[in-house]
């Protein structure tokens, strides 16, 4: 079965986040929609994924209140199911920086469409920065970009306090994987007296979806908050799968590294790994398996009880 993967946001102000909350949970249960939607006064930010009508039906939901009423999405499809469960949370911000002044409904920079984003980045005057964590930027990024070398988005603005400077950085162009990252940023960026800030409309994630591999001016894959953990060019899955003990992504080489022990450890967290924790991760390890062979036995059992419903199984 294909599954229908939507991701939206929107920084709009929004009251009753309660009643909202408890709208958006309903019908995300009655279609069996997963994934993960935060809300906060200053907007929403969500990745769902179901089959194409039930998306459809829950983004109706959204857009039936009137702040959410022009709420755009992206769309991606996978085989297979990206999210274990559906996580609707009320929190103080959609994207943490840490500022709560900072209000992109108030304050934004220009949105680049993916078409003109090769056009503003081969601008040697532009500064391009990459506005995702570390592990993320390491997998894929545009070639010119700058790398602030962060762990969260909270410390987007000690990386600014301390590499950027309004007067000897005057246009500054910004990314992450679909928008809500660098919108924000460039809020900020505005607020601290930058004059000239761009940032790329729908993110990495558009640009990969509409222009061409021959166009691209991309490299590498693109990390994801899902069960895909990475995809390329056309939103096509990436070859990166993920560390169960420290959640870095891994490369081909890195599974194939002497210090890879599947659902243990990684290059990355190996020299972290004390005999308890590993202890610890063969148990899980262990738990993750006896839950994928009771998921499949209750698949085949349905599946044995729809046949016979209908007169098929053999005799």
């Amino acid at each position: 079965m294909t599954h229908l993967i939507a991701t939206f946001y929107k920084f709009v102000t929004i009251s009753e986040l309660e009643t909202v909350k408890s709208s958006i949970l309903t019908s995300c249960q009655d279609k069996q929609v997963k994934g993960t939607i935060i809300l906060a006064n200053e907007g929403i930010n969500g990745t769902i994924a179901g089959n194409r009508d039930a998306i459809f039906e829950v983004l109706n939901t959204l857009r039936s209140y009137s702040a959410l009423a022009d709420l755009e999405h992206k769309e991606s499809s996978s085989e297979k199911m990206p999210f274990a469960k559906l996580k609707v949370k009320i929190k103080p911000e959609i994207v943490t920086l840490g500022i709560p002044e900072v209000n992109p409904a108030q304050q934004v920079g220009t949105y680049v469409e993916p078409q003109r984003w090769n056009q503003v980045i081969s601008n040697p005057e532009v500064v391009v920065i990459d506005t995702r964590n570390d592990y993320e930027v390491e997998i894929g990024s545009f070639k010119q970009a700058k790398n602030p070398n962060t762990a969260s988005f909270r410390d987007f603005p000690q990386y600014v306090a301390q590499n950027l400077d309004p007067q000897e950085h005057p246009k500054v162009a910004m990314f992450c994987t679909g928008g809500i990252r660098c919108e924000k940023a460039s809020s900020y960026l505005l607020s601290q007296g930058f004059k000239e800030v761009y940032h790329l409309q729908g993110g990495i994630l558009k640009y990969l979806a509409t222009v061409s591999p021959q166009e691209s001016m991309w490299e590498g894959e693109c990390f994801v908050f899902d069960e895909r953990v990475a995809v390329k060019e056309g939103l096509e899955p990436g070859s990166h799968q993920l560390c169960y003990a420290c959640g870095h992504p891994l490369s081909e080489a890195d599974r194939n590294s002497p210090q890879y022990e599947a659902n243990i450890s990684c290059p990355h967290c190996c020299d972290q790994l004390t005999p308890e924790k590993k202890a610890r991760q063969v148990n899980r390890r262990r738990a993750r398996k006896e839950r994928k062979q009771r998921q499949n036995n209750t698949l085949e059992h349905t599946i044995f009880i729809s046949e016979a419903s209908s007169g098929i199984t053999s005799s």
